[in-house]
């Protein structure tokens, strides 16, 4: 592998550049257009794929670059609101649990069919393995978020 580093080993084998992967992948993640509204773009480029290949792109990178991207961000507060709600995504209706700092910056969210004790334990870890155990946190009315909050301290999760 020689000079090889680690990006060349994660794009090898891609007719694409690494950089267009990257591209397509950060903008569908982050703007959320279509897989065929990325194909315009790209062809406003010069650059012809079919809107497979970057659904394919997404399926293979968009984990990998989150978890790389999320060395970079912006550490947060360790007071936390958290709160859920009902939305609906892509036609289906969810729960999204929400956790934010102080100054109104986004600890963390997560999507979820159910809204209950343990989705909102599911959220709580996830948050604290990404963002680090906060100092306090103040909850809604809702009973299931209050007893998950109970029950991770009793694990002595929290």
């Amino acid at each position: 592998m020689g000079g090889m580093n680690n990006a060349d080993f994660l794009f090898n084998g891609r007719h694409f550049d690494r950089f267009v992967i990257i591209l397509c992948v950060r903008w569908y993640v982050t703007h959320k257009p279509s897989y065929r509204g990325l194909v315009d773009m790209m062809a406003g480029r010069v650059l012809s794929m079919a809107h497979t290949t970057i659904m394919r792109w997404v399926l293979r990178y968009a984990r990998v670059f989150e978890q790389r991207w999320r060395k970079y961000a912006k550490p947060v507060g360790r007071f936390w609101r958290l709160d859920e709600t009902y939305i609906k995504v892509k036609g289906e209706w969810v729960y999204l649990y929400r956790a934010v700092d102080k100054q109104g910056a986004t600890v963390d969210f997560y999507l979820s069919a159910q809204r209950d004790v343990a989705a909102a334990k599911r959220f709580l870890k996830r948050a604290i393995v990404y963002r680090g155990e906060p100092k306090k946190i103040t909850l809604d009315g809702y009973a299931a978020s209050h007893r998950a909050v109970d029950e991770l301290k009793a694990d002595e999760e929290l």
